[in-house]
C-alpha cells in the first residue's frame, strides 16, 4: 500500500487529495510542525534526507519527494488516463506548465510574504524595531506586493480561458495549483476582486475527494 508521510498544514494535503480522487488505497504516517518554529520535525529526515513533506513510498518501495513530481508520478502510475490530458494535446502542454508553475513561480513570492510578515512581527530590541519594520515593509511594498499582483492577475486571466487550469476538465494540475491559490487567499491578497480564482476555490472545496482528504489528513489552514 502507498504510504504518505503527512505533515499538518502542508503541501502533503494535495497528495491525499490526489489519492482520494484516484480511489487509490493509502496509509498515513503523521508528523506535526513545531508550534514555535512551524518547521517539520527532524524525524522526517529518516524518510528523506531533506526532512520535508510530502514524501511518498509507493507499493514498489519507490521513495518520492517534491509535490509536483509526486502528483505527476502517481497520476501516471495509477490514473489510467484519469486526471491528465492525452499526450500531445494543447491541454497536456498546459497541464505540464501548471504542474511546474505552482512551485516554481507562484509560491516564491507567497513564501517571501510569509517570511517578511514574520520578520515584521518578530520580537526584537526596541531600538532596532523601527529599522526591522522599515526594511520588511519596504521589501513587501516594492517587490513582493507587485509580484503577487502580477501572478494573481495572470492566474485570474488564465481561468478566464477555461474552467480549470489545464482546460475544461479537472486534472492533477488543479490539485497542484490549489496550495498556491489557498495560500494567496490566506496571505497574498486574493479576494472577491478576482472572482474566477474565488470560484475555483469554491469548486475544489466542493469536491467529495477534497473533503475526504481533509477528513483523513486533518484540519488544513494556512496563516
Amino acid at each position: 500500500m502507498i504510504t504518505v508521510h503527512h505533515l499538518n498544514n502542508s503541501r502533503s494535503q494535495r497528495v491525499l487529495w490526489l489519492l482520494e480522487e484516484l480511489g487509490q488505497p493509502y496509509e498515513i504516517v503523521r508528523y506535526e510542525r513545531d508550534p514555535a518554529t512551524m518547521l517539520a520535525p527532524a524525524s522526517l529526515k529518516a524518510v528523506h534526507p531533506l526532512g520535508k513533506s510530502p514524501v511518498v513510498v509507493t507499493d514498489e518501495g519507490l521513495v518520492l519527494a517534491e509535490s509536483g513530481a509526486i502528483l505527476e508520478t502517481l497520476t501516471e502510475l495509477y490514473g489510467h488516463g484519469r486526471l491528465a490530458p492525452p499526450a500531445g494535446t494543447p491541454e497536456a502542454a498546459r497541464y505540464r506548465y501548471w504542474l511546474h508553475y505552482a512551485e516554481g513561480s507562484a509560491m516564491p513570492p507567497l513564501l517571501l510574504k510569509l517570511v517578511f510578515d514574520r520578520i515584521e512581527k518578530s520580537p526584537v530590541p526596541f531600538f532596532v524595531k523601527p529599522i526591522v519594520k522599515g526594511i520588511a515593509g519596504k521589501a513587501k511594498a516594492t517587490f513582493i506586493a507587485p509580484q503577487l499582483k502580477t501572478h494573481l492577475d495572470f492566474m485570474e486571466g488564465e481561468l478566464g480561458k477555461s474552467l480549470w487550469f489545464a482546460g475544461e476538465e479537472f486534472s492533477a494540475a488543479d490539485i497542484q495549483m490549489s496550495f498556491a491559490v489557498e495560500a494567496a487567499r490566506a496571505r497574498g491578497g486574493l479576494d472577491q476582486s478576482r472572482p474566477k480564482l474565488m470560484a475555483y476555490l469554491e469548486r475544489i472545496h466542493a469536491r467529495p475527494a477534497y473533503q475526504r482528504a481533509l477528513e483523513r489528513g486533518g484540519p488544513f489552514a494556512l496563516g
